[in-house]
């Protein structure tokens, strides 16, 4: 809640916009080649496509903390651990500017590796 000159404003933002907006953000990241989906069928992952980089992000809200679940694919010869500290540095700043709000948590789950031309 803020207050302006014409009162009081309550701003929500939705976990839906929110994971919209990360996941474009992430897939511009060093090493994330995109956001990824295990399939519960034969149990292997696959990027998804560019209208559906939101399913491989989870985001809930709580006690006015945004926390985020990434589910991503990197790219073959890459640092895991640089691409993941990479990505939560930048999704934590990104995220705050856009909605005001402190990130609390950001888990990163890498569900694939694939080559890149």
């Amino acid at each position: 809640m803020s207050e302006t000159n014409n009162g009081k404003v309550d701003i929500r933002v939705s976990p839906k916009v929110i994971a919209q907006y990360v996941g474009q953000e992430a897939k511009s990241c060093f090493g994330i080649v995109g956001m990824g989906t295990v399939s519960r069928k034969d149990g292997y992952a696959r990027v998804l496509k560019n209208d559906k980089l939101d399913r491989g992000v989870s985001v809930t809200v709580k006690d006015g903390k945004i926390n985020i679940d990434f589910h991503i694919i990197v790219a073959y010869g890459v640092s895991i651990q640089a691409v993941a500290e990479n990505l939560t540095e930048n999704i934590s700043y990104q995220v705050e500017q856009f909605t005001g709000m402190e990130v609390g948590r950001i888990n990163v789950f890498v569900e694939g590796v694939r080559f890149i031309d």
